[in-house]
């Protein structure tokens, strides 16, 4: 079992209960789901941006990107119906927590002049969106074979009906969220 699953279960499903006064351990809320995107926008003028940019999500998330293909044609941006502009990663399970892990206590302090996480990245559901804006955090890359500087977008979905059950839970798996 992966360190932060365990932990779920066995610390922060009681802690959780007891604050937020359940009557059942299944309302407790749980992640569901991490969703890791990265837009490739580049990917118009040059093929291999995108190649490159797949093989580095691969690595940072342990799974094969789906690529993501333009619906429409939009003649101001030479971009046509079909073409690849974006990848994405849908983690759940083992790995779903494996990637939270390694993001909460590897790449975010690596961020240059980290104070913390904005909490403004709830959508009102419970659900948290959150955004970096280089790949190289995460150790597993190698600075030497990445041709260009890429963001990516990670959104962390939870059965949470709120947002303030989400933080908090958020915040007992380690989460730094910025103090106000």
């Amino acid at each position: 079992m992966v360190r932060l699953e365990e932990l779920y279960k066995e610390k922060i499903v009681p802690t959780l209960v007891n604050e937020f006064k359940y009557r059942n351990c299944m309302q407790v809320p749980k992640l569901v789901k991490i969703v890791v995107s990265m837009g490739v926008g580049r990917a118009i003028q040059d093929k291999k941006i995108i190649e490159g940019a797949e093989r580095d999500l691969t690595v940072i998330a342990c799974q094969k990107p789906l690529i993501c293909k333009a619906r429409k044609s939009v003649s101001n941006f030479k971009l046509r119906e079909g073409m690849p502009i974006g990848l994405k990663v849908t983690l759940r399970g083992a790995r779903m927590y494996e990637f939270l892990d390694r993001l909460i206590s590897v790449a975010v302090p690596r961020v240059r002049d980290f104070r913390g996480l904005s909490a403004k990245g709830f959508d009102g559901r419970g659900n948290y969106n959150m955004g970096l804006t280089e790949q190289l955090v995460f150790p597993e890359i190698n600075p030497d074979k990445v041709a260009a500087q890429q963001g990516m977008n990670i959104s962390m979905v939870t059965s949470a009906g709120n947002d303030e059950e989400s933080k908090r839970m958020l915040t007992l798996f380690g989460v730094p969220f910025q103090s106000n």
